[in-house]
């Protein structure tokens, strides 16, 4: 299909309960059918969402869980609406937004749905380049566009639609459709994949390998929306990614689970091109037992021993980095800790520069100097496992009806489970936890968050 002004357009508006294609739905559709640049059709109905709709929502739309109670549901106007769109442009304001919309509700009721797309924010900053913000308000302003009601959807698109005309108007039928074309130009794929397979891929959490020549993995990532974070890939232009000859993916439950399974895959693949979540090869912490200070290497830390090791580092380098940095800041002697060669005087020539209090040169009392060494390390403790037993972390999947739960003891992730008999594994296998720094880091992270529901994993599962 051409872009231009006399092809089949859809000018569509959607108001939803939020802003997460994943787990927010839809509560009213706009759609404007445009043939030969004439309105040939206008459609507009609510949807229950099947969800209540927030305050703040309510307010902005004016569209009540009363309203919508006895809509249908999208799942019942699914079919009538694919055909409606079918063959058609779709042009939207943010169009990413509520193409992403549909596309996941089209796939939960089994409907597989594609269309080219031209978003008028893009097209109105290509236009109106000169102009600070092109929200569709700022459009209504600046262009005297009529909407009956704001935020809600067949005004919306209206609204939108009367850009094109003006737009059309003041800068002619073909420049707009050149900008259109431009606007909407998708990424060229190396020439080995094929587009349709990309197509494929969902806009869901999950995560997604990068395979070259024979095989090789080039890089592993993972998104809230795969199939957009894939085609970033190739709209950067990046020069790696034209060895790209194969893409994989993996749909997860939710974003906790692809950040964790995307490090074990960095991990397990080692892809050329990843610089991060690589194994740690010299994982390092200190240990202190008001005696000495040493380094704990990477086997002495495991989840048991956590909250002995001050401090987590991925080399020896940023480790004495760290170190050099606290030293100045306590007036710490690294010659005394023995990280520092021992000056010929006896005195370290830290002490010679003001950075060390003396202790070295019988300035202080060994034992002040260590509590101020343990003061110092105190600030650089792991985060300690606030748990009696393990703990289940349960993230879930509204559109899919869909749950798993993350079970993680001291720090270490064992796995997830969809099930009863998965979740008895993972708590009676006989391996070992394994502690992962990359692990650690977004599981503590995660479980900062306010809201995150989990369950205790001692003997039978108890929610918090």
């Amino acid at each position: 299909m051409t872009y231009d002004l006399e092809s089949p357009l859809a000018v569509v508006d959607l108001e939803t309960t939020g802003s997460q294609p994943a787990c927010d739905r839809i509560t009213e559709i706009g759609v404007i059918e445009v043939d030969g640049f004439e309105v040939s059709s206008e459609w507009s109905t609510l949807v229950n969402p099947g969800a209540g709709i927030p305050a703040g929502i309510q307010a902005l739309t004016g569209i009540s869980n009363e309203m919508v109670a006895r809509a249908p549901s999208f799942a019942e106007l699914a079919g009538d609406l694919y055909e409606r769109l079918a063959g058609r442009v779709f042009v939207a304001h943010n169009a990413r937004f509520d193409y992403g919309f549909l596309r996941r509700e089209f796939e939960r009721a089994g409907l597989r749905f594609q269309a080219k797309t031209v978003c008028t924010v893009r097209l109105s900053r290509r236009l109106y380049g000169g102009h600070a913000s092109h929200s569709l308000d700022s459009l209504i302003a600046r262009h005297g566009l009529a909407c009956e009601a704001r935020h809600r959807a067949l005004p919306d698109a209206d609204a939108v639609w009367q850009f094109l005309r003006i737009a059309a108007r003041e800068h002619g039928a073909e420049v707009v459709a050149v900008a259109a074309r431009q606007i909407a130009r998708q990424p060229a794929l190396p020439p080995h994949l094929d587009r349709a397979l990309i197509d494929e891929i969902p806009e869901a959490p999950g995560v997604y390998v990068f395979y070259g020549e024979a095989g090789a993995p080039l890089y592993v990532g993972m998104s809230r929306t795969l199939r957009s974070r894939v085609m970033q890939h190739f709209s950067l232009g990046t020069a790696w990614t034209r060895e790209v000859r194969r893409v994989d993916w993996q749909r997860t439950v939710g974003e906790l689970g692809a950040l964790l399974r995307e490090a074990e895959l960095v991990k397990e693949l080692e892809p050329a091109y990843n610089r991060r979540l690589r194994r740690p090869q010299s994982l390092c912490g200190f240990a202190f037992d008001m005696k000495r200070l040493r380094l704990a290497a990477p086997e002495e830390i495991r989840g048991e021993t956590l909250p002995y090791v001050h401090g987590l580092f991925r080399s020896r380098r940023e480790a004495l980095q760290a170190l050099r940095g606290l030293a100045d800041e306590y007036g710490l002697c690294l010659q005394t800790l023995g990280f520092d060669a021992p000056a010929r005087e006896g005195a370290c020539w830290r002490f010679r520069l003001g950075r060390c209090r003396g202790v070295c040169a019988g300035r202080e009392n060994i034992h002040v100097h260590h509590a101020r060494v343990a003061e110092g390390l105190a600030r650089m403790k792991a985060v300690e496992w606030p748990h009696a037993g393990p703990l289940g972390i349960v993230e879930r999947d509204p559109g899919r009806d869909a749950a798993e739960i993350h079970v993680v003891d001291r720090w270490c992730y064992l796995g997830a489970a969809r099930s009863d008999a998965e979740l008895a594994e993972l708590l009676e296998g006989e391996r070992t936890p394994r502690f992962d720094y990359d692990h650690y880091r977004i599981l503590s992270r995660h479980l900062a968050r306010k809201g995150v529901r989990t369950m205790r994993l001692t003997g039978r599962c108890t929610a918090n």
